[in-house]
């Protein structure tokens, strides 16, 4: 029960600092050309959003995790909401030059949720769901690249949605999920483990 009411302030206060956040997009979203001079922007593009409707709808997804994933421990889920955007962003500004602006948490949500399912592969009684779980992102993942984004979210949110923010969350997820599971094996004696 703790760890649910954990889970649940960390999504709320998420909420609000994105809100917050919503009334002065321009000086929080990625920006290529300012990165290295506004090094925040590594880790605030993910929390705004380009508009109302796109923060809702990330806002659903997010509020829905830890119903989804009941076992998933509080740190972690804090872990993973502050590396992995800064992660992301790194991949952008290494990786993808050619994008010049975002804002969003899908590509962070893309990654929790493949971390979830990842993790929750563990417990037997889960093990169905999270495979079902990870059987529809990667199907998601294949037809973004293969076909595009799906126009009807695009209509919605009134942007153009940006795949390679999804094919990276998921990436460094895993890549992060791998240095987590390291760190365990490592500490597991002496130090605040962050799985199960």
């Amino acid at each position: 029960m703790k760890s649910e009411q954990g889970k649940l302030m960390l999504i709320v206060l998420s909420a609000v600092l994105s809100a917050i956040m919503q009334f002065a997009p321009d000086f929080f979203i990625y920006l290529s050309e300012v990165m290295l001079s506004q090094p925040w922007r590594f880790i605030t593009a993910h929390w705004v959003h380009v508009g109302w409707v796109h923060y809702l709808l990330n806002l659903i997804a997010f509020i829905c995790f830890p119903f989804i994933f009941h076992k998933i421990r509080t740190r972690l889920l804090l872990l993973f909401i502050v590396i992995l955007p800064l992660m992301i962003s790194l991949g952008f500004y290494w990786c993808f030059p050619q994008i010049e602006a975002y804002a969003g948490f899908s590509g962070v949500l893309h990654g929790l949720y493949a971390m979830a399912a990842l993790v929750s592969l563990q417990f037997p009684r889960e093990r169905l769901f999270a495979t079902l779980i990870l059987a529809g992102l990667i199907a998601k993942l294949i037809w973004e690249a293969t076909v595009g984004e799906i126009s009807a979210t695009m209509q919605m949110i009134g942007s153009p949605i940006l795949i390679e923010a999804h094919q990276l969350g998921a990436l460094m997820s895993i890549i992060l999920l791998l240095m987590v599971l390291l760190w365990n094996r490592i500490c597991s004696k002496w130090a605040l483990r962050l799985v199960y």
